[in-house]
């Protein structure tokens, strides 16, 4: 796996990759969630952060993350290539080479909060609503300590 700077030329690929696995995560949202988050996403949200993907040996893109001011804003990985280690790569090249200590979590997404549990973020804050005002509670997490690479 290789972990490498995504570009503009790659948003398609990478809102594809992000729609397949919002279908296999997030079953809170419905498709007019989804409709309305796909422009915000493609058009603003991918230039306001650091985007790296991790590539197979063919240059096929199995996850991405998005960082911002030491927050994982964003980290997707495609369903076909979940619990292969894609997200942990990713998370641990955020960590190391980005200076990611913090991340939302979605609450009704379980999954989630136990992949970055299980890394070493916990919880330190809770808000009743999504970045865009929907009533999608986010649980603030930040990293325990600096033993996380034990974990990952």
């Amino acid at each position: 796996m290789i972990i490498s700077d995504a570009t503009k030329s790659d948003y398609e690929k990478l809102i594809g990759l992000w729609e397949r696995s919002v279908r296999a995560t997030h079953d809170f949202l419905d498709e007019s969630d989804i409709d309305y988050l796909r422009p915000l996403i493609i058009e603003q949200y991918f230039d306001a952060v650091k985007l790296k993907c991790a590539k197979d040996s063919h240059d096929n893109i199995l996850g991405f993350c998005g960082v911002a001011d030491g927050n994982l804003e964003m980290l997707f990985v495609d369903p076909q290539s979940m619990k292969q280690g894609v997200g942990t790569a990713l998370c641990r090249y955020a960590i190391e080479n980005l200076a990611v200590t913090k991340v939302a979590v979605n609450e009704q997404n379980p999954q989630a909060l136990g992949f970055y549990e299980h890394i070493g973020f916990h919880v330190i804050a809770r808000s009743d609503l999504d970045g865009q005002g929907k009533p999608f509670p986010l649980l603030f997490m930040e990293l325990k300590d600096n033993s996380i690479y034990t974990r990952l």
